[in-house]
């Protein structure tokens, strides 16, 4: 497949969303990008949420780290079928009794104004790091396989990618997105099916023979139960999973503005238990893939891409799909779940971006009416332009697989955000509101002092995805020494 055949394929799925964008945002009201008039059915929410949820790192960077990791990545997904759960029956109640719109609205309630923007600044940092990550990755493979035959330079393939999702998103918001990652979910699944079906049909076998193979089963190893001072074993991967979703989804404005776009709390929580369970079949499918990708590679002699000196395993997926004679449909159906699962997590986390800025740090809703929608949209651009300087900065200071760099920096941007809600729905104490910012920073600095330890210095022990919970617990015993004897500002909120 050429790269003109790619760029003519990227062009013709952007038109769809173009016209779903069009038909879903000839309101252009505010109420409708940022909450979708709260109509949206659950089931396409649920549906959608797989593609955000897993987007382009997931796509990509899963079945790229089967070879160094077997598929203990099951073992935190295990840790994330309980987190959602978490967040079904404790996190969605609370926001749909406040009806907020910004999830840390919540903390002002609670807790008092610092509280609220310390919340809200963890999102935005977390939200801009999370979301330049999975950017990253769809950029770099645009660059390798499209845009370096063209001459053109990585920052105008960002450039042009962000610009793709503020063009669809600008006016419909968050009710263009339900419906656009209904379709990107859809196109990703597919994609997976198909490439599996058209790899495992290269090698000569049926399903069956794969899963009875002597090669999966040297990748295929779930549980690590050993030596619990490595990095995954179960008991840390389970555990870590466990609070890598409550705070990436529960306490994520991101992905819980499509949640609070649905009709009521049944509702949300049918959405939410749902797509849970099948988030748990899909990535077991990637492990899957990834283990077929390096067996393919191995029967074939393909080596492992090259990126700036360095094998990059992220890129295998692609060089395979795109390079390596599996025909034109592998090569179509990547690339469409590739852009799919990439702009499923990015339109959305850029439509989350402006909510929060404009409703947490602007206060949008104590605007005079006439200039809401332009306070609204000039914070998308800005959003959008930040994001563009974030991703090229990543090309330059990235140097891990990029699943391994996303989860390891929520556990420091997180954490205050875990710490924070579990303080004040676990505990009626108020607190000194002043003082949250202090106890934030320090739990994170903590954090990263621990992270940087050597294993030598701690007797062996690798420290993993175990650090966001505690980062939390860091966060909650600072907030209790600086709680007062009283209710909260409102303990019920």
């Amino acid at each position: 497949m050429t790269a003109s055949h790619i760029l003519l394929l990227i062009g013709t799925y952007f038109l769809i969303l173009l016209l779903i964008s069009y038909f879903t945002g000839r309101n252009d009201s505010n109420e409708d990008f940022f909450q979708a008039g709260k109509q949206s059915p659950w089931f396409l929410v649920a549906f959608g949420m797989i593609g955000a949820s897993l987007s382009g790192v997931t796509f990509i960077s899963v079945p790229g780290w089967v070879q160094d990791s077997e598929f203990s990545y099951m073992q935190v997904v295990f840790g994330y079928l309980a987190g959602y759960f978490v967040i079904a029956y404790v996190l969605l109640p609370v926001y749909y009794r406040l009806n907020v719109t910004s999830i840390y609205e919540y903390l002002e309630g609670r807790f008092g104004p610092v509280s609220y923007k310390v919340g809200a600044i963890s999102f935005f940092v977390s939200r801009v790091l999370g979301s330049a990550f999975r950017l990253f990755l769809v950029a770099i493979v645009l660059q390798e396989f499209v845009f370096d035959a063209f001459g053109v330079p990585f920052e105008l393939t960002v450039v042009f990618s962000i610009l793709l999702i503020w063009v669809y998103t600008f006016k419909g918001g968050i009710k263009t997105i339900v419906f656009t990652d209904t379709l990107q979910t859809l196109f990703m699944l597919v994609s997976v099916g198909l490439s599996m079906y058209f790899i495992i049909d290269k090698l000569e076998w049926g399903f069956a023979d794969f899963l009875a193979s002597p090669q999966l089963k040297e990748y295929s190893k779930i549980f690590f139960t050993g030596d619990f001072l490595d990095r995954n074993h179960f008991v840390k991967s389970f555990v870590g999973g466990m609070f890598i979703t409550i705070c990436m989804t529960g306490l994520d404005q991101d992905m819980m503005q499509k949640n609070l776009t649905c009709r009521n709390i049944g509702e949300a929580q049918k959405n939410m238990v749902s797509f849970s369970l099948i988030l748990v079949v899909v990535n077991f499918m990637f492990l899957l893939l990834g283990a077929l990708l390096f067996i393919y590679a191995d029967a074939f002699e393909i080596g492992i891409p090259v990126m700036d000196g360095s094998p990059k395993s992220d890129l295998l997926f692609p060089e395979i799909a795109l390079n390596n004679g599996l025909g034109p449909m592998v090569a179509i159906t990547f690339m469409l779940g590739l852009i799919a699962a990439a702009y499923s997590s990015a339109d959305s986390a850029l439509t989350a971006l402006t909510t929060s800025f404009c409703v947490d740090f602007l206060g949008i809703q104590k605007r005079p009416e006439n200039v809401r929608k332009k306070i609204r949209k000039t914070t998308h651009i800005w959003m959008s332009l930040l994001l563009i300087v974030v991703v090229i900065i990543f090309k330059y200071v990235l140097d891990r697989n990029v699943i391994d760099g996303l989860l390891t920096v929520a556990t420091y941007t997180y954490g205050p955000l875990l710490g924070m809600f579990a303080f004040g729905i676990l505990t009626r104490y108020a607190v000194k509101d002043r003082y949250v910012w202090v106890v934030a920073s320090l739990s994170v600095l903590i954090i990263m002092g621990i992270s940087a330890l050597p294993a030598q210095f701690l007797g062996g022990y690798v420290v993993g995805y175990e650090l966001l919970p505690l980062n939390g617990l860091l966060t909650f015993t600072g907030l209790y020494l600086i709680r007062r004897k009283t209710g909260g500002v409102n303990p019920e909120a």
